[in-house]
């Protein structure tokens, strides 16, 4: 089963190595902060407007929203500068983000201002990215910092949040006949035969081309899939054999059985290395797609491309746990800020990330979970009522890297390396294995890391 760890074929890139591999395999050596620790104040003492007039800087933000890069981020610099005009906000698209960041920021000479890269483990972040403040203060003013947060200190706040479901298409799920959401895995994958059987759509749209698209698969094998706000970052390293299927169909192996099954039941696109994520945006709001499974982050990024924009809605993922059904609320990408950068431009990206989180219009924009704990919800989650939604509770006490050491040195790559779900889609479409067989592989390689670590096992 070794070779499930295979490159896959059809993914266009290179697989993203974590940033302490990267490091290594260069040898460099690491990074050493050029601030003194008090020279620049914490996002909390900061009040815009008013602090800070004197500084003149220009900074460069790395995004991965290569598609509204020169637009609307471009007007969030201009609407800045008109607050601070001796200061100047670039951005600076970047395609192939987590590659390209991964590599960049060994180099230190990245900007000043980033999304942080899944690929870094929390024990190095301090190597990279300078401390927002601590987190007992900062986590009454914002939302997601658990997975930006080391040692107490705050490295990135969370560029808004998401909700984890699914995109669909509200329009061709009635043309289908569906007259009632889904609540598990199989009347999921009814109801996409369905759609197959009574409309033009594609049931499912993988996007697999993209591979970053496959990986987004992992963020439902937490809370959506056991309803246990410890999962990601307790349970799951604590747990014998976690893929294993489970008699009530939850747990990580009912997210990858939906996937699973869709393929192999020609519920997706005809040719998956054929995707494409720009186009499938306006396929959605069109109809040519009925589902996508996607973080909420993408529905508003649907709703705007076309003319149905009210076709568009988010549900739940199908799983119920005990009779209810759950969903996680969790951080986009996290903005950081370079620990190498000059004082100057560390203050002038402290004042933007602070601009950006608490005055501009992103999180109504982007339609996404506002960063400030005091923020209203978008409107697209009123179709959760009835479901419990969640966020993923920090590591215990001096296990805050064990789910990176577990993750990473069992390269199974949990919401940090695409090609395991990759390669699930590649072995329903052609048939290579059954699902068993590849989450039997990945336990064993779990296993094996569970007992290098010396971890103990509670079930």
């Amino acid at each position: 089963m070794k070779q499930l760890l295979r490159k896959s074929i059809l993914c266009g890139s290179a697989a993203v190595m974590t940033m302490a591999a990267v490091a290594g395999t260069a040898g460099l050596a690491t990074v050493t902060a050029l601030a003194e620790e008090d020279s620049v104040p914490s996002i909390n003492e900061i009040t815009l407007g008013e602090d800070y007039q004197d500084i003149t800087a220009s900074i460069t933000v790395l995004t991965n929203r290569t598609d509204i890069a020169d637009t609307t981020y471009a007007e969030y610099a201009e609407q800045f500068s008109e607050l601070y005009p001796n200061i100047t906000v670039t951005y600076d698209a970047i395609t192939d983000y987590e590659e390209s960041l991964t590599l960049r920021l060994i180099t230190g000479d990245w900007g000043d201002i980033c999304f942080i890269p899944t690929s870094v483990d929390k024990d190095e972040l301090s190597n990279y990215f300078l401390s927002f403040g601590d987190y007992d203060t900062l986590s009454g003013i914002y939302n997601f910092l658990q997975d930006s947060t080391y040692s107490g200190e705050v490295y990135g706040i969370a560029n808004g949040g998401t909700a984890t479901g699914i995109v669909y298409n509200k329009r061709i799920w009635e043309e289908a006949g569906i007259e009632e959401m889904p609540t598990t895995p199989e009347e999921f994958l009814e109801d996409l035969q369905l759609i197959a059987d009574n409309t033009d759509s594609i049931p499912l749209y993988t996007n697999f081309a993209a591979s970053w698209t496959m990986g987004q698969w992992d963020a439902y094998i937490g809370i959506a899939a056991t309803g246990d706000a410890d999962y990601m970052n307790n349970t799951i390293v604590h747990t014998s054999n976690p893929f294993s299927a489970t008699e009530d169909m939850t747990g990580p192996y009912a997210v990858y059985y939906v996937l699973y099954e869709a393929v192999a039941r020609g519920l997706v696109e005809e040719d998956p290395a054929s995707t494409d994520w720009e186009s499938s945006k306006s396929m959605m709001n069109s109809g040519e797609i009925a589902t996508m499974v996607l973080g909420s982050w993408a529905v508003e990024q649907c709703k705007e491309v076309g003319d149905n924009g009210d076709d568009v809605g988010y549900m739940p993922f199908p799983i119920t746990v005990d009779g209810v059904q759950y969903a996680s609320a969790g951080g986009n990408y996290a903005y950081g800020i370079n620990v190498q950068a000059s004082t100057d431009n560390q203050i002038a990206s402290m004042l933007y990330v602070k601009w950006l989180l608490e005055e501009s219009t992103i999180f109504d924009d982007e339609g996404s979970i506002p960063a400030l704990i005091d923020g209203e919800y978008p409107d697209y989650l009123e179709d959760f009522e009835g479901v419990t939604l969640l966020s993923d509770n920090a590591a215990l006490e001096g296990e805050e890297t064990l789910f990176d050491d577990i993750n990473n040195d069992s390269e199974v790559g949990i919401n940090n390396n695409d090609y395991p779900d990759c390669e699930i889609l590649e072995a329903a479409l052609y048939g290579t294995y059954t699902l068993d067989e590849i989450m039997d592989s990945w336990n064993a390689a779990w296993t094996a890391s569970q007992e290098k670590y010396g971890v103990e096992i509670y079930e």
